[in-house]
Parts: structure tokens; C-alpha cells; sequence
């Protein structure tokens, strides 16, 4: 088969479309045709040669695809050849074909494109995994995300609303305040000429927010803790703006507030499994429904990843770039 293959670390054009041995599903595994892969900003780590994939991972990147059942693994049940399903993956997704635990397989949901159904995955997995189950995000709680137009947050604005909750959103241009404003944010702020600390004490009347949604880390540590509700959660997700701060403690007592942050990547099998379950449980009826949906900015061929990368760097998109075989 063929694979987008990290030549040496480096910048994009380090990205080759290469033959490769084909995979082979082992025990509780499925084989699957990819028909298209999302482009994460993990991708864009593991080429650079800062996010190696997890043990027995595929060496290749992509974290989620989407595609048809090939061929089942010894004792593999509940899936059949020709299903049309989506994955969450430890790497492995940008190539014709990747061998994926029966676990993290999703039926493309009802009404999306087995094209769209690749950008699922990795968000909704980490804003279920974070959002409600590690923050607990409740029915009329007010929660804060940044880079609300990008994947995490386009799906973060549309769980967040239909679970309930109010919503706050950063984004950097006005076209994408707007785009966020559209799936539902209750009140988007500009990061480049407003102060969201500001925008979050007038909306919420000096309360605050009860959970932040930051794919910024350090720059932004302060201001968080500085924005949160008494009681509120501050969830981490990754560190684009740096990993290191100074923060004041006694602040973040006086507020009995909490900093929990969380990568799903490396996490076992087992427990993305349990993820994917409640993502199915959860999720996926909302996305059938309508309620939630896909945001696709731009679909590529596989043979231009390079591209596809340049893209997601320079920050221009709103929701999922893809890939497509």
C-alpha cells in the first residue's frame, strides 16, 4: 500500500507518499480501506520529531480516518466486512489501509459523508473525554474555549450548546467570530484586540466561567485561572503558545478551582475504548439528529499532506482539513 511517510524530521515537505508493506490486522482487530484522514496539530508535532507514536502504533501519521471494513482479525465480532466506519487511531491514518482494535471504530453517523465522518474521531473523543467527563460540564454552566473556529473548538461550541451550556469562544479574525457565533457560541471574542478575561467577567456578571476549554498553555495560564468561576475547571489540552508558567496559587485557592489537563493519544486501548463508547452512546445521536456536525474547511488528495500541513500551520481554516484517497 501507500503511506504518507516522515522522511527525517523537519518541515512539511519532509512528507512522502511512499509504498509501504501493507498491515495486518491482528487479534480484535479490523482492517480498513481509508477513504480519508483528518489533519491534527499532533501531526504536525510527530513530524517536527516532537510526539513519537505510542508503542506499536503505525509510524505514520494520522489520528483518525475513515473508510470501509476490509478484513477481520481473529476474534472480531461485532464488525463485518464492507461496514462504513470511522476510527480514532494511534497513528496510522494517513495510508490506503490501517489496522485498527475493534474498540475504536465508530459507524459513520446518519446524514454525514464517509469523507466528513474522518474528522469526527479525534474531536469529539477529546471534548467527551475532557469536557464532560473530566470537567463534568453541566446544563447551564458557562464554559470557555479557545481557538473555538479550529477542529477541538468548532466541536466544542456544538457538544457544549446541545449538553446545555452557555458559550464562550476565542477566535482571531472576524470571519471566523462569526463562523464560531453561527455553531452556537453564545458570545465570541476577538484574542487579537480584546481582553477575554474582561469579555468573560461582563457576560458572566463577575462570575466567571465554570469550564475553560485552552489549546494555549502557558501564555495563557493566568488569565485562565483569572477567569474561572469559583469552583471552575481548567482543562488543558495542548500547549501551542508554550508549556511553562508562572502562576498564582493563592488565586486558584481562593477560587477552590482546579487545573486538569489531558492528551489521548497515548492512553491504552482499553481506555479509548471506553471513550469511544460513550462518544457512540452520547455523541453520535447528536450528530444524526443535526444538532452537531462536522466542520470541513478543505479536502486534499493524500499526495498533498505537505500542503495540508502548511495549511493547519498557518491558521487560516475553520474546523477539519482532510485527506481523501
Amino acid at each position: 500500500m501507500r503511506a504518507v511517510v516522515i522522511t527525517s524530521p523537519g518541515d512539511p515537505d519532509v512528507l512522502k507518499l511512499t509504498e509501504v508493506p501493507d498491515p495486518v490486522p491482528g487479534p480484535g482487530e479490523v482492517l480498513v480501506e481509508v477513504a480519508a484522514a483528518g489533519v491534527n496539530r499532533a501531526d504536525v508535532l510527530q513530524r517536527m520529531g516532537f510526539y513519537p507514536p505510542p508503542p506499536g502504533a503505525p509510524p505514520y501519521p494520522g489520528l483518525e480516518c475513515s473508510g470501509r471494513i476490509s478484513a477481520l482479525g481473529p476474534g472480531v465480532t461485532v464488525w463485518q466486512p464492507g461496514d462504513e466506519v470511522c476510527a480514532l487511531l494511534g497513528g496510522g491514518g494517513y495510508a490506503e489501509q490501517v489496522a485498527v482494535p475493534q474498540g475504536q471504530l465508530l459507524p459513520v453517523p446518519d446524514g454525514v459523508s464517509l469523507v466528513d465522518a474522518a474528522g469526527l474521531p479525534e474531536t469529539a473523543c477529546t471534548v467527551y473525554a475532557t469536557v464532560f467527563q473530566q470537567a463534568r460540564l453541566t446544563p447551564g454552566e458557562t464554559i470557555l474555549v479557545h481557538g473555538g473556529a479550529g477542529g477541538i473548538g468548532t466541536m466544542a461550541i456544538q457538544l457544549a450548546k446541545s449538553f446545555g451550556a452557555r458559550v464562550i469562544c476565542t477566535a482571531g479574525t472576524p470571519a471566523k467570530l462569526e463562523r464560531c457565533t453561527e455553531l452556537g457560541a453564545d458570545l465570541a471574542v476577538s484574542y487579537v484586540r480584546d481582553d477575554f478575561v474582561s469579555a468573560v467577567d461582563v457576560f458572566t456578571g463577575g462570575r466567571g466561567a465554570d469550564v475553560i476549554l485552552d489549546i494555549v498553555g502557558g501564555p495563557y495560564l493566568a488569565r485562565n485561572v483569572a477567569a474561572l468561576a469559583t469552583g471552575g475547571r481548567l482543562l488543558v489540552v495542548s500547549t501551542q503558545g508554550g508549556s511553562s508558567a508562572e502562576l498564582d496559587l493563592q488565586m486558584l485557592m481562593r477560587k477552590r478551582a482546579g487545573i486538569l489537563a489531558s492528551t489521548l493519544r497515548a492512553r491504552p486501548p482499553a481506555d479509548k475504548a471506553v471513550i469511544v463508547a460513550g462518544v457512540r452512546e452520547q455523541v453520535w445521536p447528536l450528530i444524526s439528529a443535526g444538532r452537531v456536525r462536522p466542520v470541513t474547511d478543505r479536502v486534499l488528495p493524500m499526495a498533498d499532506a505537505a500542503d495540508a500541513h502548511r495549511v493547519l500551520e498557518q491558521g487560516t481554516h475553520v474546523g477539519k482539513i482532510l485527506l481523501v484517497n
